[in-house]
C-alpha cells in the first residue's frame, strides 16, 4: 500500500523560502511522474511542479518559473519542492501527487495516489 506525506510547509514573508518534502512510502519509482499541486480557498487546484522519476525531467507552471525547483532522491523514494522568492500569491495548501502518466500539470493526468497535503501560507 503506497502512503504519500507532504511535509516542509509552514508560515513565511514575502521574499522567504521553504522546501516541501514528499515522501512515496510502499512505492517504488518507475520513471512515471510526481507532481506538487496547489489549492487556495476559493480557488480551483492547479498544477505547481513535476518531475519523471526516471529521467528527471521537469515541468513547471509560468507562475513558478525561476522560483520553485522539483528535485528527487531516488534512494528514498522522496520528491523535493524547493519555493523562493515566494509571494503572497503562493499561499495555499500544496499537494503531492504520485504515479502520474505525464507531467502535464493542467489536470487531465490521472495520478494514483495523493498526500493530504502541507499549508504555505506567505504574508506580505
Amino acid at each position: 500500500q503506497v502512503q504519500v506525506v507532504e511535509s516542509g510547509g509552514g508560515s513565511v514573508q514575502a521574499g522567504g523560502s521553504l522546501r516541501l518534502s514528499c515522501a512515496a512510502n510502499g512505492y517504488s519509482f518507475n520513471g512515471n511522474c510526481m507532481g506538487w499541486f496547489r489549492q487556495a480557498p476559493g480557488k480551483e487546484r492547479e498544477g505547481v511542479a513535476g518531475i519523471y522519476t526516471g529521467s528527471g525531467g521537469t515541468s513547471y507552471a509560468d507562475s513558478v518559473k525561476g522560483r520553485f525547483t522539483i528535485s528527487k532522491d531516488n534512494a528514498k523514494n522522496t520528491v523535493y519542492l524547493q519555493m523562493n522568492n515566494l509571494k503572497p500569491e503562493d499561499t495555499a495548501m500544496y499537494y503531492c501527487a504520485v504515479d502520474g502518466s505525464a507531467c502535464w500539470l493542467d489536470g487531465s493526468v490521472k495520478y494514483n495516489y495523493w498526500g493530504r497535503g502541507t499549508q504555505v501560507t506567505v504574508s506580505s
